[in-house]
């Protein structure tokens, strides 16, 4: 015997469908949802229903944006001669929230992961390069993971630039603000050496 209406299990196995939301969040949710007024319900599923038609690809930086160019892009004040390369639009957001860099972005949408299928092609790096040249582009700021596939893909990229006319950065990684070392593990020690900086 069936307990849950069909229509909230659906609306259940939709949420459960989405990264981070298992089952019992699924459930919550759509609990939630069936609790809260039904013009919050409609606002929702018209928001989600309008996404793709409002939302597109800037086709600079490829960030998801309502207008192309993004404000980022056509912002006057920024640094047009660095480009800062990440994985997803989750790293921008987080670059940005530290007010520390003025450049433009570049986001890959992915990193270099052969056994799933994921190769240059199915990332944005071949757009990279056109940009660098069209854009007179001076410096590229490799700002994927520290993680196995983040550090093939800035490999990857770091090589492929090599014959560009273009200054390539690496992101500092290492022993976190407020760390004590004896706590560090044996990689990002050894991180954190290889990229030392001089001393100010």
């Amino acid at each position: 015997m069936q307990v849950m209406p069909p229509a909230l299990e659906r609306l259940i196995q939709d949420l459960n469908r989405l990264p981070g939301i298992g089952k019992k969040t699924a459930s919550r949710l759509a609990m939630h949802i069936m609790r809260s007024p039904a013009e919050e319900a409609r606002t929702l599923a018209a928001d989600l229903a309008e996404l793709h038609n409002a939302v597109k690809l800037c086709s600079s930086c490829y960030i998801f944006s309502e207008s192309d160019p993004c404000r980022i892009c056509s912002d006057p004040s920024r640094n047009r001669g660095v480009v800062c390369v990440v994985e997803g639009p989750d790293d921008l957001i987080v670059i940005e929230k530290t007010g520390a860099y003025q450049g433009l972005y570049h986001i890959l949408h992915g990193v270099l992961a052969p056994m799933d299928g994921i190769g240059p092609d199915e990332i944005k790096a071949n757009e990279l390069v056109v940009r660098i040249r069209r854009d007179r582009i001076t410096e590229v700021l490799l700002a994927t993971s520290s993680t196995v596939p983040g550090e093939a893909t800035a490999s990857y990229l770091a090589r492929m630039l090599h014959s560009e006319k273009v200054k390539v950065t690496r992101l500092a990684c290492g022993i976190p603000m407020g760390m004590d070392i004896k706590y560090a593990d044996e990689v990002t020690l050894a991180r954190a050496i290889e990229t030392r900086q001089e001393s100010k």
